[in-house]
């Protein structure tokens, strides 16, 4: 068994869209459409329960609310709120899996892929990253 990480995509206009507020590539979604979601991924949820293979999934917050702190030349540290500003894409939820194969993960982010979504709504890849062990792993 091996862990690995598995992410989803979104943009500010993807979280926007969910709470109704339509953009070009990014179709208003309704109550049902969000009942449809939570359920779909509910569902992979509670089988990678039953598996086994979940270790952590959650949701993340929107774009909008991301606080960023780097270092600044003067040694001290920069804190800028909201997304990099040349980033659209960014990560929107995860799961970290403990798996048997990277062919069983990417069984699972296949499933995922085919979440229900309004006609139109931009279609992200699910990005699978194997979780290093320890720092031998490296090299």
């Amino acid at each position: 068994m091996a862990k690995y990480l598995v992410m989803v995509q979104g943009t500010q206009a993807d979280y926007d869209a969910m709470r109704g507020k339509a953009s070009p590539g990014a179709p208003a979604w309704s109550e049902q459409d969000l009942q449809t979601m939570y359920a779909y991924m509910n569902a992979i949820n509670d089988d990678l329960s039953e598996s086994g293979e979940l270790v952590d999934g959650q949701g993340l917050a929107e774009p909008a609310q991301i606080r960023t702190v780097t270092l600044g030349e003067d040694g001290k540290a920069v804190i800028t709120d909201g997304p990099y500003s040349e980033t659209k894409e960014l990560m929107a939820g995860y799961w970290v899996l403990d798996c048997a194969s990277l062919e069983r993960v990417t069984e699972i982010a296949d499933r995922v892929t085919r979440c229900p979504q309004p006609a139109g709504a931009a279609v992200y890849p699910v990005v699978i990253r194997p979780i290093l062990d320890g720092a031998g792993d490296i090299g």
